[in-house]
């Protein structure tokens, strides 16, 4: 998309932190990121460096390394190409139209009296007007939050949405010889251990508001579901114990209920439980295996899946009258729904020519829209908070790992790098 494309509108936008030259308005640029047209933006992100009255001496690497902080995090969303500072030696100064530079961002640091104040400009390099500017006070522990605040800030400007730099994924791993939970930020870093069980544990799931997450384990011998407390790393708390299954739990928006599947009668059913798991109602019986529940945004509706026309397929249930209707049907195995953030698709997994394939499909129903098409089996998709991008697992050679996707599927990437098979993502909600 060229410049001259750009549509400026005005807006302002709410900030705790200090608004550097502020004016009445700032123009936000509304980029359309799920268009196949649509060119990647080029920003350069030269080193930061210290402000005049900054006190403490820091080496070269600081503010290299806070520039490399921001250009992961901006370059994730899949929509940015980052100019390397290699081009133009990473200096703050230099001809970027010569470089095809669409913008350009400048920060500068000061480290005083044991606080750290980040300034980052972002600037039009057609115009020469700075769209969003921020100083941002803090410990310099917190150096991290304030560099990919702006980040998601900066892809606010540039879609009307914030982004998810500071979001994170939850996954299985065995890389301790266990299928343990662990969380990572989707940057990749800031690795942790959820559980150790030394068991199997499967299909974790983050509450509405990120302070919980539920899983199941079979650690004690059955598949019994648990949730923890994020906010420390040593309790968690069964909350459904039942003979047979405990599984896959799907969260209502509230965050008071959910959806699991049981099967303490013989047949795998749908019911809904409370955060304590005590029943409130049997959602389905006996009609097929029913699981991998999903809530819609509004928490009307759910989508899972049933085997009850002979293979499994994807289903939605309006859940005021209990009314099923049959979503899927291209394809003779299709599972895992999971329900975009704004309620418009439902990504799944569906076996095409021998090997599952990630999906999107409108809850309305109609023809699927396959973003996926590269070896291996693509499986247990779960979408970012903004609704712009699918991760999911890929099994590959014996090996397993995470991937993602653009919405529109293009930008086809491994999400991490660890040792290890990763299995069961899931996306966190929206940092706010």
């Amino acid at each position: 998309m060229s410049l001259s494309l750009r549509r400026s509108i005005f807006a302002t936008l709410a900030t705790l932190f200090v608004l550097l030259a502020p004016s009445p308005a700032r123009a936000t640029l509304y980029l359309d990121i799920t268009s196949a047209k649509l060119s990647k933006i080029n920003i350069a992100v030269p080193w930061f460096t210290p402000l005049e009255d900054n006190e403490v001496e820091q080496d070269a690497d600081t503010g290299k390394e806070m520039a490399r902080l921001l250009s992961r995090g901006l370059k994730f969303h899949g929509f940015i190409n980052i100019i390397p500072p290699a081009r133009y030696g990473g200096g703050q100064e230099h001809d970027w139209f010569a470089l095809n530079a669409d913008f350009v961002i400048i920060g500068k640091y000061r480290f005083k009296e044991e606080r750290l104040t980040i300034e980052m400009r972002f600037i039009d390099i057609t115009t020469g007007s700075m769209i969003l500017g921020r100083r941002y006070n803090g410990t310099p522990d917190q150096a991290r939050i304030m560099i990919l605040k702006f980040c998601d800030e900066t892809i606010g400007r540039l879609t009307g949405e914030p982004g998810v730099s500071r979001t994170s994924m939850a996954f299985v791993s065995d890389r301790d010889g266990h299928k343990e939970v662990y969380i990572a930020d989707v940057l990749g870093d800031n690795l942790r251990q959820i559980t150790r069980h030394k068991s199997i544990t499967v299909s974790p799931r983050f509450s509405p508001d990120g302070k919980f997450l539920a899983y199941t384990s079979y650690h004690r011998g059955n598949p019994n579901l648990y949730l923890t407390d994020l906010s420390q790393d040593k309790i968690t708390t069964p909350i459904s114990y039942r003979k047979g299954l405990n599984m896959a739990p799907a969260w209502s928006p509230d965050g008071e209920r959910m959806v699991i599947t049981l099967s303490k009668d013989g047949n795998p059913d749908l019911y809904l439980i409370d955060r304590k798991g005590k029943i409130i109602d049997r959602l389905t019986n006996n009609e097929g295996l029913n699981v991998s529940p999903s809530y819609s945004p509004d928490g009307s509706r759910i989508a899972f899946v049933s085997d009850r026309s002979g293979t499994p397929q994807v289903y939605i249930m309006n859940l005021a009258d209990k009314r099923v209707k049959r979503l899927t049907y291209l394809g003779n195995y299709n599972t895992t729904p999971a329900w975009s953030p704004k309620g418009d698709w439902i990504a799944y997994s569906g076996r095409y020519e021998g090997q599952y394939q990630i999906y999107i499909i409108s809850p309305d129903g109609g023809r699927p829209i396959r973003l996926t098409d590269t070896a291996g089996e693509h499986e247990a998709p779960t979408w970012s908070p903004d609704g712009r991008q699918i991760a999911f697992s890929r099994r590959l050679n014996g090996e397993t790992g995470l991937y993602i996707v653009m919405r529109n599927g293009s930008n086809y990437r491994k999400l991490f790098d660890f040792t290890g098979n990763e299995t069961f993502p899931r996306w966190s909600p929206q940092v706010q």
